[in-house]
């Protein structure tokens, strides 16, 4: 297992269509946080998702900072 630090951010809030990923207003886009492991941004993402599943307009994703930080990090 590598020590290296992979940077993975949780995004999340309404968007326009249920079926795209567009933001229904990027001024009120959620920044969750910032993890350095995929397991506690999806901790972080499973927890918003479920504390918003009554929003069927209401997405969060995780971006994987550290592949387009360094395109060569798998």
């Amino acid at each position: 297992m590598s020590d290296k630090q992979l940077l993975h951010i949780v995004i999340g809030g309404e968007l326009k269509d249920v079926a795209g990923t567009e933001f229904r207003d990027l001024s009120k886009v959620e920044f969750v946080g910032a993890y350095a492991t995929y397991n506690d941004a999806h901790a972080a993402w499973k927890a918003k998702a479920q504390a918003t599943v009554d929003n069927a307009h209401a997405r969060y994703f995780i971006i994987h900072a550290h592949k387009l930080l360094d395109p060569s990090v798998a």
